[in-house]
């Protein structure tokens, strides 16, 4: 009997070890993948929302569903992102459908947001092919913007709505902050969108294009470094240092300039004065001839 309750713990032991490496061998690529590389790709996918009402898509499990961002007709691929480049990225989606009509009325009312996300840390080769190909489901239990696979990335789609018609502010600002390098390198920590008014929107109907201009910008941290300084600005060092620096270079200029022209001009035209001077006076040989010149004896010679 005690045999048999011994090999009945061993055979549990083994079991609950098999099971915990299998767990921990499911788990390993999603969590232990090492970072992005300067300028590796980064796949867009958005949330999956029906024309009707703009509700997210779930699937049978209950998990909110993801495709493919809109493919660009520039490089015919979905829209990407580079990890640590800044550029300038245009994306125009070729043709706008009935279908996608609609859900650019609900993004540009606000009645349902264009939620995307991009992936923390790459993906592994597996799950970015599912990314790519046909869409993908979350991979963490429950519903929700955190989780440590994906990144959200909110696009604040702006425009107007018309009866027959769209405007939509097609130039967009996209934030993205990396983990410090010494923390964990290759990481994404937050990323947002939204549109600016570079240009006047573009007016958008059914069977249009959609030419998106994205303005990529990193930063490799999660401090938002401060770019304001209020109307009219403030004294600051920098603005001290740099009237200094202007003001010594101005002063340099003016000496050089007074130093190696104006003093020399004025030094030729005293010496022509006084030689022109001295031509109108007569001076004779020796120096001594010439009207209204004492010649040392308190009266001037006459000839």
């Amino acid at each position: 009997m005690p045999s048999s309750r011994l090999s009945l713990v061993l055979r549990l032991v083994v079991a609950f070890y098999t099971c915990l490496a299998a767990a921990a061998q499911t788990q390993e690529p999603l969590i232990a993948q090492p970072g992005y590389k300067v300028g590796q790709p980064i796949p867009v996918s958005c949330l999956n929302r029906t024309i009707d009402t703009g509700e997210h898509i779930t699937d049978e499990s209950g998990q909110l569903s993801y495709v493919p961002a809109f493919t660009c007709n520039e490089t015919g691929r979905p829209l990407e992102l580079y990890f640590g480049i800044e550029k300038e990225i245009n994306c125009t989606i070729d043709f706008i459908d009935d279908p996608f009509f609609h859900l650019l009325e609900f993004y540009v009312h606000n009645d349902a947001p264009l939620t995307c996300r991009i992936p923390t840390k790459p993906l592994p080769p597996a799950v970015l092919k599912d990314e790519f190909e046909k869409g993908s489901q979350d991979l963490t239990e429950g519903q929700g913007s955190l989780s440590d696979v994906y990144t959200p990335l909110i696009v604040a789609l702006t425009g107007t709505l018309q009866l027959s018609h769209l405007h939509v502010s097609t130039s967009l600002n996209v934030l993205v902050h990396a983990v410090p390098k010494s923390v964990a390198p290759g990481t994404i920590a937050a990323a947002t969108a939204y549109s600016i008014s570079r240009e006047p929107p573009s007016r958008i109907v059914i069977g249009d294009p959609l030419p998106l201009r994205f303005s990529v910008r990193w930063y490799p941290n999660t401090a938002l470094p401060s770019g304001w300084t209020g109307i009219g600005g403030h004294l600051t060092f920098s603005t001290f240092v740099y009237c200094a620096l202007s003001a010594l270079a101005s002063a340099a200029i003016c000496v050089t300039y007074f130093r190696g022209v104006e003093l020399p001009r004025r030094l030729r035209s005293h010496g022509k004065d006084r030689l022109g001077g001295i031509e109108r006076g007569g001076l004779g040989a020796g120096g001594l001839g010439g009207y209204g010149i004492p010649n040392g004896y308190g009266y001037g010679k006459r000839d």
